[in-house]
């Protein structure tokens, strides 16, 4: 199956101003031409037509606005504070599947069913070569003095930022992640700005020595021609939390509230959950599968292993609100 999945027509979708009535319809955070080549393969395999909408922006409100009346039966998006935000929304509806328990990790959906990932990434320290090969060994240690000045980083109000900082928050305590943010903020080269990628880009212009990432991006410079310097003048280090590992994050599924094609949606949840299909999923999106049993690509391999921290997600998505007014109190991006 996995050669199948390889040969899949990798096109890209139309990108529908409102979806179209299929078998399965997706309102998807994810373009269109990251996952349509396994929704051609389950097509192929099953008969089932799948359309799909993105939603980079507006989703969740739509959702609401659409209530009863949606056409949206799965909701696909990267990080679990969108994840956690969908379920506080009150836009998606618990799902019970054997395969989904089997092939996802138990730290890695929702206790209650509302949500399963799919694929995860690290966030890491993407390190120079010449001025901090090693780069620092923990996330405690961003804010060690001796890195003042030093330290690349997003602003602290995106998603990413913020998913870390309710990591901090849970390892820490509320008083020591706010005492490390305040560190980590003091050593910062110039004010939070830019994606993941004009980090490296900044590591490799002398800018900093330092900077965090989504592993994912490694990929995407390695693969960009004008981009390959960056990912060539930085390693990839994986730091851990003290008493725990790295911090990773998911992109992942849920069943809309209101999913008009419930029975056939529940079949392509059970698809991608496959490790055939996950490995795909997550080659072309230079991720790392979940289900037992699976390897990520030899591109992803060849930046090293790493301990992933095992606390549930949803107990990250909890801290959101507490990690936000944390960002704000110490004025991270100020």
């Amino acid at each position: 199956m996995l050669s199948t999945l390889r040969t899949a027509l990798f096109a890209t979708a139309a990108l529908a101003a409102a979806p179209a009535f299929a078998d399965v319809n997706i309102y998807s955070y994810r373009q269109p031409e990251l996952i349509k080549p396994l929704m051609d393969q389950f097509t192929k395999e099953t008969g089932i037509k799948v359309n799909i909408a993105f939603l980079k922006k507006g989703m969740l409100e739509r959702l609401k606005a659409e209530g009863k009346r949606s056409p949206a039966d799965l909701i696909f998006t990267v990080d679990i504070a969108r994840l956690g935000g969908a379920v506080e929304a009150g836009v998606t509806q618990p799902v019970s599947s054997d395969i989904l328990s089997a092939n996802i990790p138990a730290d890695l959906r929702d206790p209650d069913g509302q949500w399963f990932g799919l694929t995860t990434r690290a966030r890491v320290i993407f390190a120079s070569k010449t001025r901090a090969p090693e780069g620092p060994a923990t996330y405690d240690e961003l804010a060690d003095p001796k890195w003042k000045g030093r330290i690349c980083t997003r602003s602290g109000t995106h998603a990413y930022t913020v998913a870390l900082v309710s990591a901090a928050i849970y390892h820490m305590g509320p008083d020591g992640a706010k005492t490390w943010l305040e560190g980590v903020k003091s050593n910062l080269a110039r004010r939070p700005q830019g994606n993941d990628r004009a980090q490296v880009k900044a590591v490799w212009a002398g800018e900093c020595d330092v900077a965090l990432g989504n592993t994912y991006y490694m990929g995407k410079m390695v693969n960009n021609p004008e981009q390959v310097a960056w990912a060539d003048s930085v390693n990839v280090v994986f730091p851990v939390f003290k008493g725990g590992g790295t911090h990773v994050n998911v992109s992942g599924m849920a069943m809309a509230k209101f999913a008009p094609n419930r029975d056939d949606a529940l079949k392509l949840m059970e698809f991608l959950a496959s490790p055939e299909a996950q490995e795909i999923y997550a080659e072309q999106n230079y991720e790392y599968p979940i289900a037992p049993g699976t390897k990520p690509s030899e591109l992803v391999q060849s930046w090293g292993s790493f301990m992933p921290d095992d606390v549930n997600l949803m107990d990250i998505a909890k801290l959101r609100g507490p990690a936000l007014r944390l960002i704000e109190t110490v004025d991270f991006d100020g």
